[in-house]
């Protein structure tokens, strides 16, 4: 059976979400659905969009592990963006938590040390 996931992003305004969610994932977005909505494949066939839809807006909460947790956090970084958060889980894994304008969460997650 063939599968995408499309994880969407509702967002008060959509162009300044489009510039801060650019910084976050490090490239102008895969392709733009709409005026109000863009996406950005992760991986094959793995997407994440952002869509302007204000009444919906700040309630997402999505995690995306990574193979270089480190490395990814640190070009986030030169971005202009740190996180809001970090955390190491008892088992050793890891996580950074960015918060965009609505107070959406974009998790990274990454193997332990």
């Amino acid at each position: 059976m063939a599968l995408d996931l499309f994880a969407g992003i509702p967002v008060t305004e959509y162009a300044a979400a489009l510039k801060w969610y650019e910084r976050l994932l490090g490239s102008p977005p895969t392709f733009v659905a709409s005026d109000t909505e863009a996406v950005w494949e992760l991986a094959e066939h793995r997407y994440v969009f952002i869509e302007q839809r204000p009444e919906r807006a700040g309630h997402a909460m999505h995690t995306i592990f990574v193979d270089d947790f480190d490395a990814l956090v640190a070009q986030i970084a030169e971005r202009g963006l740190d996180p809001a958060e970090r955390e190491t889980y008892s088992n050793g894994v890891r996580k950074a938590t960015y918060r965009d304008p609505d107070g959406n969460e974009i998790g990274f997650g990454g193997a332990p040390l």
